[in-house]
């Protein structure tokens, strides 16, 4: 009997085991999950970057607008929520020209003051004086009673004597955005060292709802400061709570303040060109395009006018800033002639001096009347000259390239001794002439023949066949020191419509080193 139980329970376990890895062992059926978590597909959830939420949250909630929050937490990439650090400091900047900014080092230091003075079982910047510290600021005067006690009120108070909580009045002159003559008063009623904002001025009364506990009565105020109102001192609150004002609210907001897409964008194209100036400096312009179909254009002195507002800021991969251009700018046209302004181009451009290196530009552009705008990034590079080595400038297609006169030196599009404004949509007209503006560096002087001894080939491509040959034969040749300027007209009234890639090679004689610079415009009629 006793060898029959073991058998039965052998057998038992036996069959269960067997069941068991079966159910295991058989693939699962469509649409169905297995029993084994390893054959079920994971769901994996990201987990949200800590120090990005820390910094949106903590380090800059005193600072950050409802506006930039919301921005910020639309971001997907990293890379994105950099560059939006990047920007929200900048556009607080206060003096953009120089390295360093002085509000973000001010504003931190602010937070390290808070921390050390204000905690109270929490962090300092979570406190309210923390958090108006690090908002607006070291008060002009402080007026503490750390320990409370009997206090003397002021009329406008009522008058009298009470015990009060510990407290602090600070002072301030004035608050962008918020007033002059600012009394913010903070009330420990806890005896922790938390002092929180009083709402209204009898809230440092400790024996306020104790009946009879006060030894003299409270006398009537014979009148109310208009900051002592209710509703006022409401307003003031609501008002403290609120990021301070931005100093750079203007085109800098619009730049670097929020990536949401803007409903009514302007469209703007921007061209980056360089010279050679000396072995450690280029001159890099920064050609801006809009088309003016795109702007409004209101009555102005009887002349129909557009405004716009430029901003570049020009920074070095290091994050140095090298580089900073506002202006305003306008174009105008009689009222008869506005339909034939509206289907032409506005044209801006700025140079600014930079070492050989990597940059990025930001560019914001604003019509001033619609509050359309348009916003550009883009990274470049500006490149090294080497002394002796045949080198050139970038090419241009101008859709405009004449000598300048002596007073137009110094004026935006004046290259050297030539006015070029280039095409930026690479679009010409037949019958247009296109201007072909280039520059070559380095290039000797044949002793025997008084020519430079490189060869300058123009050659022009449509479909992939040469339709254009021509030499350069030197003349007008316009030489400053080891610089060369190329400056020449192509005629368009011969070439049927289509595109072309121009080709333009400087072949070194000294030592048969070539250097070709390409260019693609299109021709319409």
């Amino acid at each position: 009997m006793l060898c029959t139980s073991i058998f039965r329970r052998f057998a038992f376990i036996a069959v269960f085991t067997f069941a068991v890895f079966s159910a295991f062992a058989q693939p699962p059926k469509p649409g169905k999950s297995s029993t084994d978590p390893t054959d079920n597909p994971r769901t994996v959830k990201s987990e949200p970057n800590i120090a990005y939420e820390k910094w949106i949250n903590e380090d800059v909630g005193p600072i950050a607008t409802k506006e930039e929050v919301a921005a910020f937490k639309k971001l997907t990439t990293n890379e994105e929520r950099e560059n939006f650090i990047e920007y929200f400091w900048r556009r607080r900047d206060p003096n953009p020209e120089t390295e360093v900014n002085e509000y973000r080092e001010q504003y931190y230091e602010r937070i390290a003051y808070a921390n050390e003075h204000f905690a109270s079982g929490v962090p300092g910047w979570k406190t309210d004086r923390g958090r108006i510290y690090i908002r607006w600021g070291k008060p002009d005067s402080v007026e503490a009673h750390p320990s409370g006690g009997s206090y003397n009120r002021p009329s406008y108070e009522g008058g009298g004597t009470i015990t009060s909580y510990p407290f602090e009045t600070w002072f301030y002159r004035h608050l962008d955005g918020v007033g002059d003559g600012i009394e913010i008063e903070f009330v420990d009623p806890t005896g922790t060292g938390e002092y929180k904002i009083a709402r209204d001025a009898n809230e440092k009364n400790a024996l306020a709802n104790v009946p009879g506990a006060n030894p003299n009565p409270v006398e009537t105020s014979t009148y109310m400061r208009e900051q002592d109102n209710p509703f006022t001192r409401m307003d003031i609150i609501r008002g403290l709570e609120t990021p301070p004002r931005l100093a750079n609210n203007d085109l800098m907001q619009t730049l670097i303040g929020s990536p949401q897409v803007d409903n009514n964008p302007l469209g703007v194209d921007l061209r980056i060109d360089f010279f050679r100036q000396s072995e450690g400096r280029v001159i890099t312009t920064f050609t801006v395009q809009t088309d003016n179909k795109e702007l409004s254009f209101v009555d102005s002195g009887g002349l129909q006018t557009a405004k716009m507002n430029i901003l570049g800021l020009v920074t070095a991969v290091t994050g140095k800033r090298s580089g900073i251009f506002e202006d305003a700018v306008t174009t105008s046209s009689t009222p008869a002639e506005l339909a034939s302004a509206k289907s032409r181009k506005s044209v801006y451009q700025k140079a600014v001096a930079l070492a050989p290196g990597n940059y990025k530009i930001d560019l914001a552009v604003r019509d001033v009347e619609s509050g359309s705008k348009g916003i550009v990034r883009m990274g470049f590079a500006v490149p090294k000259y080497d002394e002796g080595k045949i080198g050139t400038s970038t090419l241009i297609l101008a859709s405009k390239l004449r000598s300048t006169a002596d007073n137009e030196i110094g004026q935006p599009f004046v290259i050297g001794n030539a006015k070029v404004i280039p095409n930026l949509s690479g679009i010409f007209k037949q019958g247009q002439e296109v201007g072909v503006y280039m520059q070559v560096y380095n290039a000797g002087i044949d002793g025997t023949t008084l020519r430079p001894s490189v060869d300058v080939e123009y050659i022009l491509l449509k479909d992939g066949k040469q339709v254009y040959h021509q030499p350069e034969d030197w003349s007008g040749l316009s030489d400053s020191g080891q610089r060369l300027i190329l400056a020449k007209l192509l005629p368009t009234d011969k070439l049927p419509v289509g595109n072309y890639e121009l080709k333009v090679t400087v072949k070194d004689h000294t030592n048969g080193t070539v250097v070709e610079n390409k260019g693609n415009f299109t021709i319409t009629q």
